[in-house]
């Protein structure tokens, strides 16, 4: 078993990395929703993602 870790080091930081990349960008995207941000264009009129946005809260 060490032995396949041993030769699949490389593999597994790349891997580790590219998690937390793709966690990032989720977490990103959950805390914009919340916000009440968009698809990330700058207002969702004529956006085709509008009606899953939320209402803008002033």
């Amino acid at each position: 078993m060490l032995a396949w870790f041993a030769s699949h080091y490389g593999d597994l930081i790349v891997l580790v990395i590219l998690g937390l990349i793709v966690g990032a960008v989720i977490a990103s995207t959950v805390r914009g929703r919340k916000k009440g941000k968009c698809c990330g264009c700058s207002g969702c009129t004529g956006c085709t993602m509008a009606g899953t946005c939320q209402k803008q809260r002033y």
